[in-house]
């Protein structure tokens, strides 16, 4: 995003907690160290602001972090929004995620009227993401303007060993199995022009999926596997080896005090069938378009080989 904002003359100011991103030193990018627990310090860092790109949060699916997830994903939100309506910021744009609208559902598209209930999740995750969006709903309704986007899963050549990159070092590893669920995914770099351009419409009070395509895990690991030139995944994991694999990890995570590999939450979305409407934002935003995921994927592994071989 730091990059697109850049190629559009824009001047971002780049919060960071304890360490700044790689592209928070690119020239013309403002980096500056700030909590968004600090109430008093986020109300100074944005005295001269006025759009604001909320992307902090926390995701995981340890029971270990849950207090963790809601401190930032609803206190820090909250703190967020709170902040620029004190500092008459003009615009806001949320980053959520497609947990808060309840992806199990069952025969039917996700679409932006649904909501998280109990019965539509599988993670504390999600339920901190919803009330996340609560408190921006909250904002809008003192007057606050904003969007707020639920991107599905984001692919791109970031940190080969954290969040969803993880999936093309598993595949590039030789991992041999595969689960029979789905879900939507979509190029980094597509979520970050998505948000730009509702940043610069006249859009308000409006919620958004973020999601170029629908596709199985399968399909996707053979995508991943076919551009890398490695054995595709092979190995179907049933639920039961799935459950029993669960228990074996967090075994392993009670003696050892590291987070387990495998969790409820994790084995419940490996398996769930879920697709993504994304016709709104497209309807909203008439000339957007999305990239196939074939060249995220086929660019993606490219760009990772690369840093491998640097």
């Amino acid at each position: 995003m730091i990059e697109q904002l850049l190629a559009a003359g824009e001047k971002p100011v780049a919060l960071f907690n304890k360490t700044p991103l790689p592209d928070f030193s690119i020239p013309g990018v403002i980096p500056v160290q700030c909590d968004i627990l600090d109430v008093y310090a986020l109300e100074e860092v944005m005295k001269d602001v006025t759009q604001i790109y909320h992307c902090a949060g926390l995701v995981s699916f340890s029971p270990k972090e849950e207090k963790q997830l809601y401190k930032i994903n609803v206190g820090g939100t909250a703190n967020m929004v709170n902040a620029a309506l004190h500092a008459g910021v003009g615009r806001f744009v949320h980053v959520s995620s497609v947990a808060a609208l309840g992806r199990l559902r069952q025969g039917e598209a996700v679409n932006e009227s649904m909501h998280w209930t109990p019965e539509t999740s599988n993670s504390k995750y999600g339920y901190s993401k919803f009330l996340g969006e609560m408190e921006v709903w909250r904002g809008i309704a003192e007057g606050l303007n904003a969007v707020i986007v639920n991107p599905v899963i984001i692919l791109g050549p970031g940190d080969w060993n954290d969040s969803s990159t993880k999936i093309f070092k598993s595949v590039y590893d030789g991992f041999p199995w595969y689960s029979e669920g789905s879900s939507g995914f979509v190029d980094v770099r597509d979520a970050a022009a998505a948000m730009i351009a509702l940043m610069k419409s006249d859009i308000n009070a409006e919620r958004f999926i973020v999601s170029a395509e629908n596709l199985t895990y399968h399909t996707l690991f053979n995508m991943i596997a076919k551009a890398f030139g490695k054995k595709a995944p092979h190995k179907k994991v049933t639920p039961f080896l799935a459950a029993l694999t669960r228990r074996l990890e967090a075994m392993k995570s009670r003696f050892t005090g590291a987070s387990p590999l495998l969790t409820k939450e994790t084995t419940a979305t490996a398996f769930a069938k879920v697709l993504y409407d994304n016709s709104k934002l497209l309807s909203f935003l008439p000339d957007f378009q999305y990239r196939s995921m074939e060249d995220t994927i086929s660019e993606t592994c490219k760009a990772l080989q690369q840093k491998l071989n640097n």
